[in-house]
């Protein structure tokens, strides 16, 4: 077991381990659509996310604070269809990607939204799509205004 609250060291060219929070078939109703049937009844949306985080501290401290609660996911997610405005589930899959990766820090995540049993000869319609968090910034910049910042060579306020 790693004893450290960090991810253990990756080479260069390898990408680092993930760890995956699920939350398949949120069953809820919301009104989404493009059609004048869809657009004043709410209809049945089923949700999954795959939420990737960099190898969850969580699994060596074993406190929920070191990972995504999927609890609170749920009801953030309950809250987005209670409240979006949004026609396409393109749109809804990308809003939910959002909330996952700047509300809960997830570095990667797949959404898939379906409208279950929306033609009679169809099980389901829907979208899935796969997001990345932007890359955050290195240390190399900074180390190196710290360097210069401890060698007196400070910039000229003007």
């Amino acid at each position: 077991m790693n004893s450290s609250n960090t991810a253990p060291a990756v080479a260069a060219n390898e990408a680092p381990p993930l760890d995956w929070i699920l939350i398949e078939g949120l069953r809820a109703e919301t009104v989404i659509g493009i059609h004048e049937s869809e657009l004043h009844e709410p209809q049945p949306l089923v949700i999954d996310v795959h939420a990737g985080v960099l190898h969850a501290r969580a699994c060596d401290s074993d406190r929920i604070s070191d990972t995504i609660d999927y609890a609170v996911v749920r009801l953030r997610l309950l809250r987005l269809l209670a409240e979006h405005r949004l026609q396409l589930l393109e749109a809804f899959a990308e809003a939910v990607a959002d909330i996952l990766i700047d509300e809960f820090g997830a570095v990667c995540v797949r959404v898939k939204v379906v409208k279950p049993s929306k033609f009679a000869d169809l099980q389901a319609v829907g979208v899935q799509i796969e997001r990345r968090a932007a890359p955050r910034p290195t240390a190399g910049r900074s180390a190196a205004v710290l360097q210069l910042l401890a060698s007196g060579m400070v910039p000229d306020p003007k």
